[in-house]
């Protein structure tokens, strides 16, 4: 098979679901995704040896969350997403607004601090150095809306309309850097508005739906851009290999339509999670609130009984 430059592949066959999910591995990711998974294995293995619960949930959630990427980054889809501009964008939508939720809901951070030991007095160990990242002024502002929704829209405007996205496609390191830089741009944005893990910016949750309606038009909008375009309007896809079959600005227009439906899919995903950490939260709350009366026992009505009398007693 032909290769030419970074690993572009020019002699594909026409696209095809089942052709896209063949394995071909980019190591990269591949060695990436089996760290993660081994890591998120052996903290929840530390758990259970000691006795500790850990949500089986949040291990599905985790799992399938680096599986996505692997889907994406580990197949044959990420050939065709260096020839075909609708792939690329399966890929982009996928890396940077599904995976990073899915990601988020596995919290792996409150696992790394519950897993990690503590070290010794005087000693600074890895749990230390993630809760001075956590506490760090770096985080306080990569997780604040005033970064990561600006961020999270010009990871589209400011990439797919200007050169930079061409130079980035003209070698394998810039190809994985964009990816990267793709899935942490999701997981900034999406982790104040409902990430499990602990972090320096955690408004209520009023405010997080704000942030995600601030970013999500601009997907659409993008999306829309593309469809209506009248000439392919990224250089790396105006000449599909002949092997493909297909028309560029057909192309583009399904790319467009792709990255407009994802900004709908995401938003209820995350509409859900909030839903459900409200209500979890307020019941957790309730629960504290029954806890104290119980301690306290009467003593507010007595204080207030105490009261009524002493106002009785001044009346005559």
């Amino acid at each position: 098979m032909d290769h030419s430059g970074h690993g572009m592949t020019t002699d594909l066959p026409p696209f095809t679901l089942g052709r896209g999910l063949e394995f071909s591995p980019d190591l990269f990711f591949l060695i990436g995704c089996l760290t993660a998974l081994g890591l998120y294995g052996w903290g929840v293995a530390r758990l259970r040896r000691r006795g500790d619960a850990w949500p089986v949930s949040r291990t599905v959630f985790f799992v399938v969350g680096v599986l996505t990427v692997a889907l994406v980054m580990c197949t044959k889809l990420n050939d065709y997403g260096m020839v075909m501009f609708s792939v690329h964008m399966v890929q982009h939508m996928v890396i940077s607004m599904l995976s990073p939720i899915l990601l988020l809901l596995g919290a792996p951070v409150t696992l790394a601090l519950r897993a990690l030991p503590v070290a010794g007095r005087g000693s600074t160990g890895p749990r230390e150095l993630l809760l001075k990242l956590l506490h760090s002024r770096y985080m306080k502002v990569i997780t604040h809306p005033g970064f990561t929704i600006p961020m999270f829209i010009a990871s589209l405007y400011a990439l797919y309309f200007t050169p930079l996205f061409d130079f980035l496609m003209g070698s394998k390191p810039g190809h994985i850097g964009m990816m990267v830089h793709f899935l942490m741009v999701g997981v900034v944005f999406f982790w104040p508005i409902m990430g499990v893990d602990p972090g320096p910016h955690r408004p209520g949750y009023v405010m997080r739906m704000l942030e995600l309606f601030a970013g999500m038009p601009f997907h659409a909008f993008f999306g829309i851009a593309l469809m209506m375009a009248s000439e392919p309007m990224v250089k790396a896809y105006q000449n599909p290999p002949a092997s493909l079959g297909i028309d560029a600005l057909t192309d583009q227009n399904w790319a467009g339509g792709i990255a407009w439906a994802f900004s709908e899919i995401p938003s209820v995903l995350v509409l859900i999670a909030l839903v459900y950490q409200w209500y979890h939260s307020e019941q957790r709350q309730a629960v504290r609130m029954d806890r104290a009366a119980d301690r306290n026992g009467d003593k507010e009505l007595e204080a207030y009984n105490a009261y009524l009398a002493s106002l009785q007693t001044r009346s005559r």
